[in-house]
This record gives structure tokens, C-alpha cells and sequence, in this order.
């Protein structure tokens, strides 16, 4: 199945970049390398994540972060990419936009 990204998960993969990218040169490359990884398993993981706020939630295999996706008959649509060390107020806020 085709997984597509949306603009709203490219504006957290981007925030995650630089948030790593500042503690360490090299450490943002390597988040976006294993969040691709995690993403591009969906195609054969699709669907049997846990569902949360009408997502459904991918846990990366390396970071702190939760992929929420949805799964349409003809994609699989990741919309946030999101810490799960911020504040869990915050997170039910982001996913709810």
C-alpha cells in the first residue's frame, strides 16, 4: 500500500531534525534515517498499530516518537510525527488541529 506523508508530518520531521541536529551534528540526519525506516514499514505493518484519537499509533523503533496515521482504501496517510516526551495535554491538542 502507498504511504504518503503529509505536510503537517514533514513540518514535525523537520522540527525533530533540528532539535537533534542542535545537540549534535549528524544526530538530525540520523532521526529522519530511522523515522523513514519506521515510516516505510507501514506498507507492510498497515493497520495493526493501536488507535488513538482516531489515528492509528506507530511507536519508532529508535526515537521518542509516535507516527499517527489513518488507512484509506488507496493510502496510508501519515498526518503528525510527534515527541512523546512533551506533555501528553499537548499531544491530544496537536492531534486534534
Amino acid at each position: 500500500m502507498k504511504v504518503l506523508v503529509l505536510s503537517s508530518a514533514e513540518d514535525d520531521l523537520r522540527a525533530g531534525f533540528e532539535f537533534y541536529e542542535r545537540r549534535q551534528a549528524g544526530i538530525g540526519t540520523y532521526f529522519l534515517e530511522c523515522i523513514s525506516r519506521d515510516i516505510d514499514a507501514l506498507e507492510v505493518e498497515v493497520g495493526i498499530h493501536r488507535t488513538e484519537d482516531g489515528y492509528h499509533r506507530r511507536l519508532s523503533d529508535r526515537f521518542p516518537f509516535a507516527i499517527y496515521y489513518t488507512v484509506e482504501t488507496d493510502a496510508v496517510r501519515v498526518w503528525r510525527v510527534l515527541d512523546l516526551r512533551r506533555d501528553p495535554v499537548w499531544l491530544r491538542q496537536e492531534l486534534r488541529k
